[in-house]
């Protein structure tokens, strides 16, 4: 059942995944702060409940996972000054967030939706969805993370011809660049984000979140540095304490199946 109190995001927790919609589909999903706000909220309950292990983000209907911020609503409803210094973009708890992200991109993923999926670790998209960061062409700029993660995980002259001219990509383009993992008809989106989930919860919950957390912060170190980073993680600390890093051993030499508690 959805959690209630929600009135533009649908957010459902169901089998140790955590499901979030974008329920604006009117305004293609567009991002403004009332929904940001939900947003923020959702992912706090996600981040701390242990029962849940994993997170699908996508969007309502099959034109846009999210077309980014709602400029009309921003012009509507600001003043010069506020246009000129926007509030700050959302997304910074996602940057603390070990859980794993999955994005199942339902059609357009562009400016701030571009952002939001560029903080998930997987991203599924249905075969007309299509990808860009069209802010140049606006007057702006992708300060909530694109222009910063998007030369990170794709190759340079990739991100900067989408950066810098403001075009749109489409989900097979994305997939050649590395952006994008998988590639399916719209009616196969939700079903595949959800094998993918299965497949991160078949593994053991601390052991997936230290993972991430070793990753999250060693990407931009070099080698020596990032190794000696590891055993200071607090993630990693957390796993080696667990129940479950006892668990995998004693399964596999048992030859059953392992039984994961997430502690």
């Amino acid at each position: 059942m959805p959690e209630p109190d929600y009135q533009y995001l649908i957010y459902e927790k169901r089998d140790r995944i955590a499901t979030l919609t974008l329920n604006r589909p009117e305004v293609l999903n567009a991002l403004h702060p009332p929904l940001h706000a939900e947003l923020d909220r959702a992912w706090d309950d996600f981040m701390s409940d242990g029962d849940v292990w994993v997170a699908i983000l996508t969007g309502s209907g099959e034109r846009a996972f999210s077309a980014g911020a709602d400029l009309k609503y921003r012009v509507a409803q600001a003043e010069e000054r506020q246009l000129r210094h926007p509030p700050p973009a959302h997304g910074h708890i996602l940057d603390r967030c070990d859980k794993p992200l999955i994005a199942a991109v339902n059609g357009y993923a562009v400016g701030g939706g571009l952002e939001l999926a560029l903080r998930c670790d997987i991203i599924i998209a249905a075969e007309h969805a299509q990808f860009g960061l069209p802010e140049a062409r606006r007057g702006l700029l992708a300060d909530a993370g694109g222009v910063v993660k998007l030369p990170r995980r794709i190759p340079y002259h990739m991100a900067m011809a989408m950066i810098l001219t403001g075009r749109f990509f489409s989900a097979a383009q994305a997939q050649a660049m590395g952006l994008v993992n998988e590639v399916v008809p719209m009616p196969d989106l939700m079903a595949t984000a959800e094998r993918w989930a299965r497949d991160i919860i078949a593994c053991a919950p601390l052991s997936v979140q230290a993972a991430k957390a070793v990753v999250r912060h060693t990407l931009d170190l070099p080698v020596e540095a990032a190794m000696a980073r590891i055993e200071g993680l607090e993630a990693v600390r957390r796993l080696r304490r667990s129940e479950d890093y006892m668990e995998g051993p004693r399964a596999f030499a048992e030859k059953r199946r392992p039984e994961w508690k997430g502690r």
